[in-house]
């Protein structure tokens, strides 16, 4: 067996030596590029776990953002369902809104499939408009809302309530039984009308006020007239009782239209949905209080073709008339059945695709208009229990974030905070779900100055006929200004792992040699990536009390420290007075 000369044994040195220097070369001289897309250079000859030993060499352009967000950038969407289950009485829970204002500042849009099939009526009649429930303790079940609600008026400033669990748990059963009803009519495409009474609104508003955030009220816009036009009788009302109150609400008109055709006994078009836009504008202007409303839309689904050809339409003809262009995005369907479809990187990047079709027709007729991802979840449908409320859907959620936040996305609504299905924030039991603690961290952490990143590594030769996606997506921004824990100048670095391997992460550049406070988030317990808790560095997360959030403790990192991410984990690195420029201004 030939043994290797010392002169062999030199010149590896001195290869290894050289190519550590190219590296580091690259990372101080390479342009800035988007943190989702970067290609490592290849190399050969490495022996088995070398991989897990690669080192990632990280810099963020601290001079100056690429990008500046809506402070409401994370906010939130309620769909008109919990008017139909019962839960829209349930709002004024002291623990409900606790988690509300915890994602605060934030726009609450109160929109979706049934946002056309809502019908305004101004009285306060509580039982007579109530959906069905079994028969055994509805009577009981109504005098018991009732009893709250007579309370609850008596209350001045925020109108809170803590529920008997009874009646919580008969709600629970009441919401059961509705769902499948629900699911029913989504599933078939044919809705039943829902009237929405001026008690509904006092409840709904209540909630967003006390939590302090900002609603959006979709309107119906399949109301029409013999001749088809849009019936503005019911739109007018609302908003004749909305100005009586002094109701701050920014407004929309209808849901996905270009999905009219598809639903039984309806039709719109292009031409009409400009019209009704105008006319919804005019009507704001005739009452007083919303003369200088703001007007969102056409809250078009995703950018396949009919939606694309609708979306060039309308901002040709009415492009101007919104205050910002929105739009829809789910990324699968309700039929998914394991993690590892949350984990496909061909998946996460199809939102950079969609972001781009969208932005280029905006562009292409109003330049400058703000782009608001109008409804965003991991599924439609409802989603999939187990599967759509664990943690592995945290990575499209987070991942969603960093890539609308790099493509200049203003908001970015969540649906939804709480309701049916199973792609909602917070579950029935009023306990966050994974994908709230991942948004409380990031409110917590993450302002709205977006900043290049740029990454250089070494990767082994890629195996042929195979396409190697990364699975390594780094995001940065300023840390947000209300974190009161950071001065300004701090940067915010937030990173997911799909890999099944650790990653070494190495602060270079303007980073190097600062302290850095780590959050690194996982699953808690044995059910792994299915898991519906999460632990901060090491440490489960739950809610103290109704009231109170459990304190978000990070890990101290030393100056010069590798940053190590376990595999399948997402983390988020405050730089500690870094005092970048374009965070200190």
């Amino acid at each position: 067996m030939s043994q290797s000369s010392p002169c062999g044994f030199q010149w590896s040195l001195l290869w290894l030596a050289s190519l550590a220097a190219l590296v580091v070369q690259l990372v101080l001289s390479s342009p800035y590029s988007s943190p989702s897309t970067y290609q490592r250079p290849a190399t050969s000859g490495k022996r088995p776990g070398f991989m897990e030993r690669t080192l990632i060499l990280l810099d963020v352009n601290t001079r100056s953002p690429i990008r500046v967000l809506n402070d409401n950038f994370l906010s939130l969407q309620l769909d008109p369902s919990i008017i139909k289950d019962g839960w829209l009485d349930f709002l004024s829970s002291r623990r409900l809104v606790t988690l509300a204002r915890g994602l605060s500042p934030a726009f609450l849009r109160f929109g979706g499939k049934r946002t056309d099939f809502l019908q305004f009526n101004n009285q306060k009649n509580l039982a007579k408009f109530r959906g069905p429930g079994p028969d055994y303790y509805l009577k009981n079940y109504e005098d018991d809302i009732i009893r709250s609600d007579v309370a609850l008026d008596k209350q001045k400033g925020c109108r809170l309530a803590s529920h008997p669990d009874i009646m919580l748990e008969l709600q629970r059963e009441k919401a059961a039984s509705t769902q499948l009803v629900l699911l029913k009519e989504q599933l078939s495409n044919i809705y039943s009308n829902i009237t929405f009474t001026a008690r509904s609104l006092d409840k709904l508003y209540n909630f967003a006020d006390c939590a302090g955030l900002h609603l959006i009220l979709g309107l119906n816009a399949l109301h029409r007239n013999p001749d088809h036009s849009w019936n503005t009788s019911s739109t007018l009302s609302l908003l004749k009782y909305s100005a009586g109150k002094k109701y701050n609400i920014s407004w929309e008109l209808g849901n996905e239209p270009n999905a009219y055709r598809s639903m039984v006994g309806h039709t719109g078009n292009s031409t009409q949905l400009a019209q009704d836009y105008t006319k919804l504008r005019t009507l704001l202007q005739s009452v007083r209080y919303y003369s200088r409303a703001q007007l969102y839309g056409p809250n078009t689904g995703r950018p396949r073709k009919n939606a694309l050809l609708l979306l060039d339409e309308f901002m040709k003809t009415v492009g101007t008339v919104v205050d910002a262009v929105t739009w829809q995005h789910y990324y699968m369907d309700g039929r998914i059945k394991k993690v590892e479809d949350f984990l496909k990187t061909r998946l996460l990047d199809t939102l950079t695709e969609q972001l781009t079709k969208v932005t280029k027709v905006v562009n292409k007729h109003t330049p400058g208009k703000k782009v608001w991802l109008g409804g965003l979840g991991p599924a439609w449908t409802g989603g999939m229990s187990n599967l759509s409320d664990t943690f592995a859907a945290g990575f499209l959620w987070v991942n969603s974030l960093g890539m609308a936040a790099m493509q200049g996305i203003d908001v970015v609504l969540r649906h939804s905070f709480f309701d049916y299905g199973y792609t909602r924030l917070v579950d029935q039991y009023f306990n966050p779900l994974p994908d709230y603690w991942f948004s409380l961290v990031y409110k917590r952490l993450v302002g709205p100055k977006v900043l290049a990143v740029r990454v250089a590594g070494l990767q082994r030769k890629p195996q042929p006929g195979r396409v190697i996606r990364d699975k390594l997506r780094i995001y940065a921004h300023c840390t947000s200004y209300s974190n009161h824990n950071y001065v300004r100048g701090s940067i915010t670095i937030y990173i997911i792992n799909l890999h099944r391997s650790r990653k070494k992460i190495k602060l270079a550049g303007t980073l190097r040699n600062n302290i850095v406070h780590q959050y690194l988030l996982q699953p808690h317990g044995a059910d792994g990536l299915r898991a519906k808790h999460v632990q901060l560095n090491g440490e489960k997360l739950h809610m103290v009390d109704n009231e109170t959030f459990p304190e978000l403790k990070p890990k101290t990192l030393r100056a010069g420290r590798t940053i190590v991410m376990p595999p399948m984990t997402i983390g988020f690195y405050v730089i500690k007075n870094i005092n970048a420029y374009a965070c200190r201004r």
